[in-house]
């Protein structure tokens, strides 16, 4: 393709701070804001709305400008691309385009990915007054989203209420791939990796993680959909240990025996606290009306579930699917949405090689091309 013709399919607009260069098909960009129902979206400034003309819908189109930085950057850029792709869930934020302005390796610096447009993330929801239908219907497709992840090899890592995203119908998705890992990987996270409040105690004393690590997660924001705060608001990863323990408790000797030496060392060297009953962490007056419709949709079957959700020990802690099945979540049980056909399997081994920057860069950059290259993404 001649110089020209790549550059006339191209256009830039620029508002304030920041430049995007997209195709001629997207047009009308503008800074995500007022949505229906009076809903703000708030989203990283990386992200615009744009109206598509090819199928006359509004969409997000997010930029990642310069993710070659260093090689973590540049392999979550690829993790990202990659994944969306291969997920393919209804609960799930679903990649419908991507491209680069820059037509050749050595002038490669922004990727851009282009996605449904939503209304609103969760953070704006939690401060709403749901009732118990809506906390539930939310959740169950939260749950819907990580178990289709999970069928994957994907554990997400990183869910929290700035990345799940809502429409006014109570339609959730799940966004932000960046941090997803597999889950057959070794890898030990760092106590800085995943945002502190929703981080499981797994990952807090370096102990590795299992799929149950989103569940922790979950349990966070449903508590935080109950009580209109964060539940576990630590200000570093011992603060955050801390806290956890004083509403839940010093954890069983048996979990303190699977941690390292010094890790369990320091835990034990704390004075030991019996924590809350759930009773008194998440009083009836937390919660709403019991639902007229749903014998299950009150406060007693929600306590429940954030009981064996908030569990330290991932071992004890509910699975996905027993959540699903759980009394407050399966009154929207639909086997389709539940176990609907797997995605791919992500190839992890990707991650497992020691890439240089410049490596994950040709890397990244063939596969978008291949990607443009296929007549629906023109």
């Amino acid at each position: 393709m001649a110089q020209g013709s790549f550059n006339e399919r191209f256009h830039t607009e620029v508002i304030g701070d920041s430049r995007f260069t997209i195709l001629n098909r997207y047009s009308n960009l503008r800074a995500i804001g007022s949505g229906a129902q009076g809903y703000v979206v708030i989203l990283p400034i990386s992200y615009r709305a744009a109206l598509d003309s090819v199928t006359g819908q509004q969409v997000a189109i997010k930029k990642l400008a310069r993710p070659f930085q260093n090689v973590t950057h540049a392999k979550r850029a690829y993790r990202e691309f990659i994944l969306m792709k291969l997920v393919n869930h209804k609960n799930i934020i679903g990649l419908l385009n991507a491209f680069t302005p820059q037509q050749t390796i050595n002038n490669f610096q922004d990727l851009y990915l282009v996605m449904e447009l939503m209304d609103a993330n969760l953070c704006q929801v939690i401060n709403m007054d749901l009732d118990h239908e809506r906390t539930s219907y939310l959740l169950y497709q939260l749950l819907c989203g990580v178990k289709h992840l999970h069928a994957a090899g994907i554990i997400h890592r990183d869910l929290k209420p700035s990345n799940i995203v809502v429409k006014h119908d109570c339609t959730l998705k799940i966004l932000d791939f960046g941090l997803a890992r597999s889950a057959g990987d070794s890898f030990l996270m760092t106590p800085y990796v995943v945002t502190r409040y929703y981080r499981a105690p797994e990952v807090i004393l370096g102990m590795g993680y299992t799929e149950n690590v989103d569940i922790w997660s979950v349990g966070c924001i449903f508590a935080e959909m109950v009580c209109e705060r964060i539940m576990f608001p630590g200000t570093d990863h011992i603060d955050q240990w801390t806290k956890i323990t004083q509403l839940l408790g010093t954890p069983s000797d048996e979990f303190l025996s699977r941690l390292q030496p010094s890790v369990r060392n320091y835990v034990q060297s704390r004075p030991r606290t019996f924590g809350k009953s759930f009773d008194d962490l998440f009083p009836d007056d937390c919660f709403p009306e019991p639902s007229l419709e749903h014998a299950t949709l009150n406060a007693y079957w929600a306590r429940d579930l954030l009981k064996k959700m908030l569990v330290i020990d991932p071992l004890q802690r509910i699975s996905v699917g027993e959540a699903l099945r759980h009394q407050y979540i399966n009154v929207w049980f639909e086997d389709y949405e539940v176990n609907g056909p797997p995605p791919g399997q992500y190839d992890h081994s990707v991650d497992e090689r020691e890439l240089t920057v410049d490596q994950w860069k040709d890397l990244i950059f063939r596969k978008v091309k291949e990607y443009e290259s296929q007549p629906e993404n023109m």
